[in-house]
């Protein structure tokens, strides 16, 4: 069985460490692991990788975020996959950073990229895995936010949480999207304080759910 997986983000040097392009991170840390190069094809850069039998294609759009929906659609129908094989990565500025969310259908929250992808499909009924980029900005500072690099702390973050969703879609192929959720998507623990001797106290608090 194959799966499409597309990892949403802007193409060029500039963008490279920004956090809308949280899609292209997890896909370049699959396909370094996998010991795979991308290749440049029509509407994207491709990469193919396989677990247990079934093929993962790896596609980065290069038609920058707002037009992703005519690289998928593209690849889609050249694949002939149904939509319950196609996953999609993007950032979701309504998590915070670290959480992680895979969910089949939905709105797009805001995401332009997510939403062209609906609309040139003409359905929702595609897995989304969201990694949350937090939403520490002021008033009008979206843009620079989500087009801002990674903070030194949140690249340190990169290769766990990659880690984490590429397992989970892998998950998807053997055991289902509504098991590899229950897995996917937990809550990130709070880093704890360090404990002098003595001390009894141990944080609790995690990341909230939203």
């Amino acid at each position: 069985m194959d799966y499409l997986v597309v990892g949403l983000g802007n193409i060029g040097a500039e963008y490279a460490n920004t956090r809308h392009n949280m899609g292209f991170m997890v896909l370049d840390a699959w396909a370094q692991a996998s010991n795979v190069l991308f290749k440049t094809d029509r509407y994207g850069s491709i990469a193919e990788v396989s677990f247990k039998g079934r093929w993962f294609i790896l596609l980065k759009p290069s038609t920058y975020m707002n037009l992703s929906g005519s690289a998928v659609r593209y690849w889609m129908q050249k694949l002939n996959l149904p939509m319950e094989q196609l996953i999609v990565i993007s950032d979701d500025l309504n998590l915070p950073f670290g959480t992680i969310r895979m969910r089949t259908g939905g709105s797009a929250g805001g995401h332009n990229g997510l939403e062209d992808i609906t609309t040139k499909l003409e359905t929702d009924r595609w897995t989304r895995i969201r990694l949350g980029i937090g939403n520490q900005f002021s008033r009008g500072g979206q843009i620079d936010y989500v087009l801002g690099d990674l903070s030194a702390e949140e690249k340190a973050a990169i290769p766990e949480l990659a880690a984490r969703v590429i397992q989970g879609i892998k998950d998807i192929s053997t055991i289902g999207v509504a098991r590899a959720m229950n897995t996917l998507n937990t809550k990130p623990k709070a880093k704890k304080a360090e404990e002098k001797p003595g001390d009894n106290l141990k944080s609790n608090s995690e990341v909230p759910e939203i």
